[in-house]
């Protein structure tokens, strides 16, 4: 995921025109559109050429853009030949999986039966203007989820999701921000999981750390491990490998005491209530789709919004 870039210094390359900047105090960090080095902004070039010789670069195509090259190039320290090669094996990964087809037509119908089991949500925003991403694995119950869906549907779930994370979320998010919002704040509540229920779905866990770490590379804002029980100590020594340096130092882990953390990322008015905010949604939180990315009712239809 996230790659350090501080290590290359900072330019003062002018924001190109087309992003939606209205925020006039705001300045890119390093490595992104508008605060390119010399040598990040010939990489930038170079990885375009080399692909588009190669048949895989389609000018027009939102994953095509200059911040999605950017974030292949931060993801492999802006070496060019790595980067590229992310891109190629990510995008023989999108035809395999199918992955245009569950951006248009995949409908997780089971998505409020599931969130009795497993709720998985995206909720408001935060002080960065980050979309709040919600998983409460403490609730888990796997014989009640399976019965309501399969791991393969699961895994097109999470597909789905970061679809439209940049088809709509983050372009929402942006708007309202008035400056690009590339990434997303995440809470993961692990309260009363055991180590035996960890066993069992540490497959999954495995198989969605993959694809993000692959194919969808920078996304990674703050990260919250909430009500982290004691064995968690035994759990983290099998995910910490999965993950980078980098996005390992992101993730910060708590115990119980965690609401004054929270608060001082998400105004409390957009965390939910169980989480120590004010925010009681209308028929429950995690399935409001509450958020600047919601213009229509969030059910319709009998679908639900992912």
């Amino acid at each position: 995921m996230n790659s350090d870039v501080a290590a290359i210094p900072a330019s003062t390359s002018a924001l190109p025109e087309g992003l939606g900047i209205t925020d006039p105090n705001y300045k890119p960090p390093p490595g992104r559109l508008g605060n390119l080095t010399v040598p990040q902004q010939h990489a930038l070039e170079k990885l375009k050429k080399e692909l588009k010789e190669e048949g895989y670069y389609v000018a027009g195509e939102l994953r095509m853009s200059d911040a999605t090259m950017l974030r292949y190039l931060r993801a492999r320290k802006f070496d060019v030949a790595k980067a590229k090669q992310m891109f190629i094996n990510s995008e023989k990964w999108r035809k395999d999986f199918g992955v245009e087809d569950i951006a248009n037509n995949f409908e997780y119908t089971e998505q409020s039966v599931v969130d009795k089991y497993y709720p998985q949500y995206y909720h408001k925003t935060d002080k960065d203007h980050q979309p709040v991403y919600i998983e409460v694995f403490g609730k888990l119950d796997l014989n009640a989820l399976y019965a309501a869906t399969t791991y393969e549907r699961m895994l097109k779930l999470v597909v789905l999701k970061y679809e439209k994370s940049f088809t709509d979320r983050l372009p929402a998010c942006t708007a309202a921000a008035g400056h690009p919002v590339e990434t997303t704040c995440t809470i993961l509540d692990i309260q009363n999981v055991s180590l035996s229920t960890f066993y069992r779905v540490k497959d999954y866990m495995f198989a969605v750390s993959k694809i993000i770490d692959d194919h969808y590379p920078e996304c990674m804002g703050k990260f919250y491990i909430i009500n982290a029980p004691f064995v968690f100590s035994t759990m983290w020594r099998f995910v910490k490998p999965w993950l980078d340096a980098t996005t390992a130092a992101k993730i910060d882990i708590l115990g119980s005491a965690y609401k004054d953390k929270l608060l001082a990322q998400i105004d409390a008015d957009n965390l939910p209530k169980e989480f120590g905010g004010n925010c009681e949604c209308h028929g429950g939180c995690s399935l409001s789709y509450a958020g600047p990315w919601n213009v229509a009712e969030s059910v319709t239809h009998g679908k639900v919004s992912t």
